[in-house]
């Protein structure tokens, strides 16, 4: 038997199931229709002695799980922030997972490693940043925020006169963390891992930008190193700081400023959205997720830093039996990984595909998407847009508090289009974000009147 014909017949079958299920990318029900507990019963408990075939394990692993799946992927899909997977993406990461390289080292895997340094060269030109950064790919924007905090972080000590690499944190001065009330969970979660702890809290105005006077308070309120935490899209309003203001108020101050774009800093590869980011390349470091925008698969998290230094000294691994470039960073002196798949070749390959013009024109399709849905939610009576909507983010309410999650139940219900259920300003609101590729003027009129259907149904 050849090497192929040991895998066609699991490739085969894996295919055909791909090609099942997204035939129901547009017109697909979307909450899943089975609970973990169903999903685990299908699956089988126990263990077995022996197995079938690799064919019949894949019919069965699709059988079982199809019912659990939430169609992330549908163009009405508007839950927190998540995208679809442009078909040359999906490719892409087909082909990285059947070339199974580690890509750590320049030397050892020159075939991936060229495709992400090219993309990353691609996107800090899309997003304006400057061309002497560097660019990490990590899991997520979680990982990717890890990455710029644990950069200034040390940076910052390092100006104070303290060695985090040669001396630890513990006796350290303390490093102030800012950052805004309405920042993301993510922003805390990877400050309390580089320990930074929580974010103290800046002050936002209604739309949860920054308040430039209260960053300026703020950092004049104590004294020694700081990194502030600046944000690129508000995850319900979906509006962005004062992004060139706060910079050089936090670096008047000698802090480290850290850009949380994960969904909003793509505003910035198109040129009617572009002045929402004004300002952003004066950060030091940026973060964000190419799953949620430029949609590729799951994983896809960018992290990059303007200070290849200070990237280096945080995350550079080097041994003996390594064959570690010399003159030039890898891979692996960018994030904290060093066994990791060739997660920036999906990235690539929507770059490539797409070009300059072609992203330009799926971030505006996003954000035109959105202003069509608040356009038509603010048609049906009794619905009001709680939020300027500026990017691609649309909170709504129907009501009190009360009615606005009876619609939301019973949109999810209806499995047409989904929204997610949140609080934010004090008041119960369904949150649509608009983040996928497929989302045009057509889905989002399909939207609107998924609302105003389960709007009738809710009484």
């Amino acid at each position: 038997m050849s090497d192929r014909e040991a895998f066609r017949p699991a490739l085969g079958v894996a295919a055909e199931l791909t090609e099942r299920w997204l035939d129901g990318v547009r017109d697909g029900r979307i909450p899943p229709s089975a609970d973990i507990d169903a999903v685990l019963d299908a699956l089988g408990r126990r263990l077995p002695d022996r197995g079938p075939d690799p064919a019949e394990v894949l019919r069965l692993l699709a059988a079982a799980v199809e019912p659990g799946l939430m169609r992330m992927h549908s163009p009405r899909f508007h839950g927190w922030v998540i995208g679809g997977a442009q078909p040359v993406a999906l490719g892409a990461d087909w082909l990285v997972s059947a070339w199974d390289q580690n890509t750590a080292l320049r030397s050892v895997t020159p075939g991936v490693v060229a495709a992400e340094e090219l993309a990353g060269a691609w996107l800090l030109d899309l997003l304006g940043l400057p061309a002497s950064a560097e660019v990490g790919f990590v899991t997520g924007a979680t990982v990717a925020n890890l990455v710029g905090l644990v950069s200034g972080r040390d940076e910052v000590l390092r100006r104070a006169g303290w060695d985090p690499g040669a001396d630890g944190l513990a006796g350290a001065p303390r490093v102030r963390f800012l950052a805004g009330e309405e920042r993301h969970g993510s922003v805390d979660s990877a400050g309390v891992i580089a320990g930074l702890g929580a974010a103290r809290t800046v002050a936002v105005d209604d739309q949860g930008r920054m308040r430039v006077d209260a960053l300026r308070a703020a950092l004049a309120d104590g004294a020694g190193p700081a990194v502030v935490c600046l944000q690129a899209g508000n995850i319900h309003s979906g509006a962005f700081d004062p992004l060139g203001d706060a910079v050089d108020i936090a670096h008047e101050a000698g802090a480290w400023v850290h850009v949380d774009g994960a969904f909003g800093l793509w505003a910035a590869a198109a040129p009617g959205l572009r002045g929402l980011t004004e300002g952003m390349a004066r950060a030091d470091s940026w973060a964000t997720d190419a799953h949620k925008t430029l949609n590729v698969p799951y994983d896809s998290g960018i992290a990059v830093v303007a200070h290849p230094g200070a990237l280096h000294a945080a995350f550079a691994q080097h041994a003996a039996y390594l064959a570690s470039s010399r003159d030039v960073a890898d891979p692996a002196d960018r994030v904290p990984e060093l066994s990791r798949r060739a997660r920036g070749v999906p990235v690539y390959a929507a770059l490539a595909q797409l070009g300059r013009d072609g992203v330009a024109e799926l971030v505006q399709g996003m954000a035109d998407a959105a202003t069509a849905i608040a356009d038509g939610l603010r048609a049906i009576p009794g619905a009001s847009v709680r939020n300027e909507v500026v990017y691609t983010q649309v909170c709504a309410t129907f009501g009190d508090d009360e009615r606005t999650r009876a619609v939301g139940a019973a949109l999810t219900a209806a499995g047409v289009a989904l929204a997610s259920p949140s609080t934010w300003r004090g008041r119960a609101v369904l949150r649509f974000s608009v983040s996928n590729w497929l989302t045009d003027a057509d889905e989002a009129a399909r939207t609107v009147e998924a609302v105003r259907a389960a709007v009738a149904s809710a009484g």
